[in-house]
């Protein structure tokens, strides 16, 4: 059994509950620098070793992994200690968000022999992971397209003052888990173009950055895909009109995952179609709290997984590689919306001394 720790006390309080619950792993410490906030997590789980100084939990020997849930800017820094400390790592996506420090990530993971796994959580909801499991069962034959979006009703996150600050920005927090969907299919995209604006609600409260999106990819074998997302406006029901969404087009099929609903439908090569709903022992797995506020069972399913990828040697994805990968794709996405042109995702890496080969 793997020895846990786990730095930030937020987004981690899913992987607190995910690790309590998992049988590959014995939480050993959590940590956050707020102090009220470790004393709350200690009596929401009746957990009380935590500690505010993360050097503490870098010096304990006995600890085998970090997962790491802070802001995007301290990632390269928490990650790069933990590996000098000998400790397996997750982070939560986005892995980075200074390309700048990707080739000293590198260096240092490959010299410490310790794994890197990035919570692209999203991969690990049942209907993604059915969807996967039909996809490379040949069940729609060869893929012709991707089509992703995230849409939500974020008008509460406008009530934050840290959501109007330059550094705040969608593109990265929301828009990052269906572009992983795109390259978890079409991993070599080169090319990415796309437009985006602040919404009325978005102008009103101030917003820097854009709350509504549309982009198109090209991958280097000439397929596309596309991805949207809109944050500060109403959705449709869920049952016409799901938050999260990830469609595959094939040569002989098709399929849809919706992410929160736990709902997936197919049109198989024979053409059978059907839809599959998980029941409630299911929903219970993946939303533990209040609503579907925290979604502790796709932690825990990757932590398993990547537990699973410690104790038998291989590869768990997405790795530090393709981690990397994603942040140059959505830096491309960042520089399409303010030029207005298509940008490809070899520019930006060349920018870094960085090539895609180097991150196959």
């Amino acid at each position: 059994m793997l020895k846990l720790g786990i730095l930030g006390l937020g987004e981690g309080r899913s992987t607190m509950s995910a690790a309590l619950a998992s049988d590959r792993y014995e939480l050993k410490t959590i940590c956050d620098r707020n102090q009220e906030l470790c004393e709350y997590r200690a009596k929401e789980f009746d957990f009380h070793n935590y500690t505010t100084n993360y050097q503490e939990m870098l010096d304990d020997s006995e600890i085998d992994v970090i997962a790491i849930y802070t802001p995007d800017h301290l990632h390269a820094e928490h990650v790069k200690q933990a590996l000098l400390h000998g400790k397996h790592v997750v982070c939560t996506k986005p892995f980075i968000d200074d390309l700048s420090k990707a080739q000293e990530l590198l260096k240092i993971a490959e010299q410490s022999g310790k794994k890197v796994f990035i919570g692209q959580s999203s991969r690990f909801f049942e209907p993604a992971k059915r969807q996967r499991k039909d996809f490379e069962a040949g069940l729609i034959g060869e893929l012709i397209t991707v089509e992703s979006h995230y849409h939500a009703d974020h008008r509460w996150f406008l009530e934050k003052p840290w959501a109007l600050e330059s550094a705040f920005k969608w593109l990265y927090g929301g828009l990052s888990h269906p572009v992983d969907f795109i390259r978890w299919y079409l991993p070599n995209v080169e090319e990415v173009m796309g437009y985006g604006m602040i919404s009325s609600n978005g102008k009103a409260a101030g917003l820097k950055n854009e709350d509504t999106m549309h982009f198109i990819f090209k991958a280097s074998d000439g397929r596309i895909a596309r991805v949207s997302g809109a944050y500060t406006g109403p959705t449709q029901p869920a049952e016409r009109d799901s938050g999260m969404t990830v469609i595959l087009r094939g040569t002989v099929g098709a399929s849809q995952a919706d992410y929160h609903e736990l709902r997936y439908s197919v049109t198989d090569k024979t053409g059978e179609e059907k839809i599959v709903r998980w029941g409630d022992a299911t929903m219970k797995h993946y939303f533990r709290f209040e609503g579907q506020s925290h979604h502790a069972g796709e932690y825990q399913n990757y932590l398993d997984y990547f537990a699973d990828s410690i104790t038998e040697g291989f590869t768990a994805y997405p790795d530090i590689k393709e981690g990397i990968g994603t942040v140059a794709l959505l830096q491309a996405m960042d520089r399409t919306l303010k030029t207005g042109l298509p940008v490809k995702v070899a520019d930006i890496l060349a920018e870094y001394q960085l090539s895609a080969a180097a991150l196959n």
